[in-house]
């Protein structure tokens, strides 16, 4: 395998998304020192101010082509960038990149990757087709794996790499209850009235204040005004909540340490707030939730099923205050060598 020097690293950067800010971070901080990345991002003066690297514009193809000519190689950086459930536009524009770096000899590395959805015949094809190009694969849970396997390639498997992140301490007990909530088909007006219900209830209980974190600041913000708006949220509920926001993902630990229980859809909000080493519950509205709730050992509600309020406010009343496993966490962070012992190989060759 090729040495590089200058990757184009790809993701779904400068989108004003702590996941894959996080999933940015981590893969950062496992590049050898003498690399300089070049990286894809829609904000880019976040990006550059935020790490000090030269970016290119990721919404654009022709662009993003242009960048790869001036680099070495190709790094697709975490997340699920291989899958349909977004577009297949986006899963044939990944597909292309790959394409055109093997086309001008340059490697490809596919680090700590989710695989799939992918609900078409022709997703699964181009997948097929463009795997084997790879000049290094690793995955991050057992079921991208096992769907890799089913399309003929065989790669080792470590966590999501954000948990190499460093750990936080917890402090919370008696702490808020913290929601990373998202807008999601699968939650209409009457199907949020339990969720809503059960946090009612569990706020009551406790005496807690209810926080609203919107990872993704351009789909989740603004849910509490949007529910409200509808009716949905009770006066008693309402007097408890706010919406804070987190610039980055120090700020989110740091919300998370302090938290009686965090309550997450999003993927990278359940475990940088396990990684915080605070109490959490997880709301499944894609299979990688309930994946990563399963290795925490926390409860996980299916989005997709029906949904008891009662239920629901028991199995977060028996979470609160309960921190996760040490030893889950620091096995999970240990899991994560996978990624960087990719990373190691392919920079040396």
């Amino acid at each position: 395998m090729q040495a590089i020097r200058r990757p184009l690293v790809c993701g779904y950067y400068g989108e004003h998304n702590l996941g894959d800010d996080a999933l940015l971070e981590a893969l950062l901080g496992q590049l050898p020192g003498d690399w300089q990345p070049l990286i894809t991002a829609h904000d880019r003066s976040q990006v550059e101010s935020r790490h000090q690297l030269a970016t290119v514009q990721r919404r654009g193809l022709s662009s993003v082509l242009r960048g790869l000519k001036r680099c070495d190689g190709l790094v697709l950086g975490g997340g699920s960038l291989l899958q349909d459930s977004t577009s297949l536009r986006s899963l044939i524009y990944y597909a292309c990149l790959i394409i055109t770096a093997r086309l001008q000899g340059k490697p490809v590395l596919l680090w700590g990757q989710g695989l799939g959805p992918l609900k078409r015949g022709i997703s699964r094809w181009i997948v097929r087709a463009v795997l084997p190009l790879a000049s290094g694969i690793s995955w991050r849970d057992p079921e991208s794996q096992d769907l890799a396997r089913h399309l003929g390639v065989d790669a080792p498997r470590g966590s999501d790499p954000v948990w190499s992140l460093a750990p936080g301490h917890w402090q919370g007990s008696g702490g808020p209850i913290v929601l990373c909530w998202r807008p999601t088909p699968l939650l209409t007006a009457e199907r949020w009235r339990p969720l809503l219900e059960a946090l009612e209830a569990l706020a009551n209980a406790e005496g807690r204040e209810v926080v609203w974190v919107p990872l993704h600041q351009h789909q989740d913000r603004g849910l509490l005004a949007e529910l409200t708006l509808a009716g949905l949220i009770s006066p008693a509920l309402a007097s408890r909540s706010r919406e804070q926001s987190v610039a980055s993902v120090a700020e989110a630990k740091a919300l998370f340490a302090g938290s009686g229980l965090v309550v997450a859809m999003r993927l990278h909000g359940l475990i940088l707030a396990a990684l915080s080493g605070s109490p959490c519950a997880a709301l499944s509205y894609d299979p990688k939730v309930s994946v990563a709730a399963a290795a925490i050992g926390c409860p996980c509600s299916d989005l997709a099923e029906p949904l008891n309020a009662l239920s629901l406010a028991d199995s977060w009343h028996q979470q609160i205050d309960q921190v996760p496993n040490p030893e889950t966490v620091a096995r999970l962070r240990q899991d994560t060598a996978a990624h960087q012992a990719l990373l190691l190989r392919f920079c040396s060759g």
